[in-house]
């Protein structure tokens, strides 16, 4: 077994360890067309992902970003088993990180029910726990407090961590947690946009994931 190169190994949820961008997305553009009645273009949709809805939703249109979240939360749950997918090998990395001793988890914005949801979609629901999910905190990513609240749950110092994840905000919340940082270029944002945030490493594959972690 090969000694990993961080003992602890947090990970971002959407777009990291199952491929819901096809789902948020869509579910971005049903919110926007059902409440506004505007579109919105899967650009914009893209920087969105890593944030809390009620954030994103509040600087779109306060008055109805309640109203917003509840519409694309009902639209998401609805189409969460036709869209969602796995990324392949992500379960062996997960399974082979846990062998080699690696303390895992995870840290989303995410509600804790749609987190949940998600991972038993992808069939990683006892493969990795969820630390910290939108509930958990006050604040949320770009902020560190997810990633503290997932360092606590795992006895561990920012020191030995590293937070992997595939948006801007991700590698900003891990920078300001003190945590390492590795950027996916399967998710939201593009590898130019990730490699500007300075993050350790930039990786476009799981099998390139795996080497950075269990070198």
């Amino acid at each position: 077994m090969k000694t990993p190169r961080w003992p602890v190994v947090i990970f971002d949820l959407d777009g990291t360890v199952a491929n819901t961008i096809p789902l948020i997305l869509a579910s971005y553009t049903h919110a926007v067309q059902h409440v506004l009645g505007h579109t919105v273009a899967p650009e914009q949709g893209r920087r969105w992902i890593g944030r809390t809805l009620i954030d994103t939703f509040t600087e779109l249109d306060g008055a109805r970003a309640d109203d917003l979240v509840a519409t694309y939360t009902e639209w998401n749950l609805a189409n969460l088993e036709r869209l969602i997918e796995p990324y392949e090998g992500m379960d062996e990395l997960l399974a082979d990180l846990t062998a080699a001793g690696v303390r895992i988890g995870i840290a989303t914005s995410k509600r804790r029910f749609s987190a949940l949801t998600t991972l038993r979609a992808v069939h990683l629901e006892d493969a990795i726990p969820l630390l910290a999910a939108m509930e958990d905190t006050a604040v949320h990513k770009p902020h560190p407090e997810p990633l503290l609240v997932a360092l606590r749950a795992l006895a561990a110092n920012a020191s030995e961590a590293v937070y992997v994840g595939d948006a801007v905000v991700d590698l900003q919340a891990a920078h300001a947690a003190g945590l390492a940082a590795i950027a996916v270029t399967w998710g939201a944002g593009t590898a130019e946009e990730l490699a500007a945030e300075n993050p350790e490493l930039v990786v476009t594959s799981i099998a390139d994931l795996r080497s950075a972690l269990l070198p």
